[in-house]
């Protein structure tokens, strides 16, 4: 049988995420499994929380959803076959007519704890059946007498064949029994007719196991005789001939099996990586083991043709260069978003839903609405979050008549009073105590393209006009560290004061000073920062990177 196919749909903001990027990923998977039915819809972050978004998650007694660090396509994401794992006891016939049956040219052997503990193909099988000339053979393998008999359908008459063959060898009684002692040895499995004599031949000089063939009758004597002496009784209805061709396919395929140097996989592998592993080797089949080791199944590079990547849904984000690593090879299902058009691309049609509004948070409100699903209080408060963080308390120029409405209505949900609750929640995003200069330039960092350029902005928000003053020298000194690391040609920062509604603008990289003064009409100053080409300039009534730093950078880097 095929891995299951029904995976489920990953909800997931954009990397560096903020408030409204994880708030909207938990509500609107929320709403998508209240919709679905059959289908789960995970919410994930792309990045670890701000301290805003913790205190947000904390207050409403709300999950911090799933950490995803990459998309790309893994083993657990595509149909790989399930193929049931087997005891390595498993006589090679019953092997053979288990892969038949099943289709496929390799068994993973495992223990009853799902351990792998070999693998046996069908060419295995074909060279033990070609090359094996030796007598001892069954004795050799450790053959349990049970697979004997299920392999020469026969009988049990008498004796345990829960035994194990260990010592001994295979032999055709068709002489006298004058002559059949010569050669019959302890522990001897021995194929015969219904010659009373030959059998009590064997009986006498030893043998662990006859089988008598042709369904011949065993007398009470020599049954009571074998009952004494231990020995096994069977009776088949083969001929000796083929009696003797078949018992070797009783031999247990763990004497067969490859046990040393197994290449295995795991359902976290990333189908890029293991692509070239298989195409290196000559097996059609490798084992799949889960995180703790147990076998799940076994892919082969057949099932690599048309494999289908992660199912994404994105939220607050539909830029390339801000969404989780791997995007390019996910499947994207839907974007619901408030930013600008970006560059992403889909392999097919998709539902997109971009509207000017604030916050992604208040689009995702609007869709509670319309399918007629009612707001949790929790639910109303990570919404009601996301947007007061957007618009700043609806001060922010991105903000419209609907956000505040919208924001106010899901307060009373909540059950908070929304101008106290604010100055909590700004409060506790604005706490930069403690931190290094990366974790600050990161809490909410985005990657933009213009022309030929790119950049990244980050914005640092703040109640303490003092605080952002001492971040100055240090965000300047780490942002040349930060654009390299990032491959990016500039690097912005915005301190933006929330009660003064202002941003103190940094700026480094070759020509970002100009890119500025262009923008904005101002003259950046130098900046003392012991970092070359670095500048920084006050831009009064500015607070909104989407809708009041971006478009203007964009416009005239464009013209670059």
């Amino acid at each position: 049988m095929p891995h299951n196919t029904e995976r489920p749909i990953l909800v997931t903001g954009h990397r560096n995420p903020d408030t409204d990027s994880i708030c909207a990923a938990i509500a609107y998977a929320r709403l998508k499994n209240k919709l679905s039915g059959s289908r789960r819809y995970i919410p994930c972050r792309a990045g670890s929380p701000n301290a805003e978004t913790s205190f947000v998650l904390s207050y409403f007694k709300a999950e911090s959803p799933r950490l995803i660090k990459s998309v790309r396509t893994q083993v657990s994401d595509i149909e790989y076959r399930k193929t049931p794992g087997v005891s390595k006891n498993m006589s090679l016939k019953r092997a053979w007519n288990t892969m038949s049956e099943g289709g496929v040219v390799t068994l993973p052997a495992v223990t009853e704890k799902d351990v792998l503990e070999g693998l046996i193909t069908v060419g295995d099988i074909a060279k033990s059946y070609m090359n094996v000339y030796d007598s001892s053979i069954i004795s050799k393998a450790h053959t349990q007498y049970r697979n004997i008999r299920e392999t020469l359908e026969a009988t049990l008459i008498t004796g345990d064949e829960e035994r194990y063959c260990r010592e001994g060898k295979v032999l055709i009684a068709a002489a006298n029994p004058e002559m059949m002692k010569h050669y019959i040895e302890k522990h001897d499995i021995v194929i015969l007719g219904n010659r009373a004599e030959n059998q009590l031949s064997a009986l006498d000089n030893g043998a662990d196991c006859i089988i008598i063939c042709e369904g011949a009758n065993v007398s009470p004597t020599i049954k009571s005789l074998a009952e004494q002496n231990g020995m096994i009784i069977m009776v088949t209805s083969f001929d000796a001939y083929t009696a003797s061709r078949l018992i070797n396919q009783s031999i247990p395929i763990s004497y067969f099996m490859k046990t040393e140097g197994l290449i295995t996989f795991e359902e976290e592998d990333y189908i890029d990586d293991i692509r070239e592993v298989m195409a290196s080797k000559r097996h059609r089949d490798f084992p799949i083991l889960g995180k703790n080791g147990r076998y799940l199944g076994m892919i082969s590079r057949r099932n690599l043709l048309g494999n289908h990547g992660k199912q994404i849904i994105m939220v607050d984000h539909n830029e390339a260069g801000q969404a989780v690593e791997g995007i390019e090879s996910a499947d994207i299902l839907e974007i619901i978003d408030h930013h600008r058009l970006g560059t992403i691309q889909t392999l097919a049609p998709v539902y997109f839903r971009n509207q000017p509004l604030g916050c992604t948070s208040t689009i995702i409100y609007q869709m509670y609405q319309e399918n007629r699903v009612e707001v949790d209080p929790q639910t109303a408060g990570l919404l009601m979050s996301a947007i007061i963080s957007d618009t700043l308390l609806f001060r922010s120029p991105t903000c419209t008549p609907l956000d505040e409405k919208v924001g106010r209505e899901l307060a009373k949900i909540a059950g908070v009073e929304i101008e106290k609750y604010a100055l909590e929640m700004f409060s506790a995003g604005s706490d930069l105590k403690g931190k290094t200069d990366k974790e600050i330039f990161y809490q909410d960092f985005k990657h933009f393209s213009a022309g030929k350029l790119s950049f990244g902005v980050s914005q640092v928000t703040s109640l303490n006009e003092q605080e952002l003053k001492e971040l100055e020298p240090r965000l300047l000194r780490f942002m040349r560290e930060a654009m390299q690391q990032e491959g990016l040609d500039m690097s912005f920062v915005m301190l933006t004061n929330i009660l003064d509604q202002d941003t103190r603008l940094l700026a480094v990289g070759n020509g970002a000073e100009q890119l500025v003064e262009n923008a904005f009409g101002l003259s950046p100053e130098k900046a003392d920062s012991g970092t070359d080409g670095a500048s920084s300039v006050l831009l009064r009534g500015v607070v909104s990177r989407k809708k009041q730093l971006i478009p203007p950078l964009t416009l005239f880097a464009e013209q670059l």
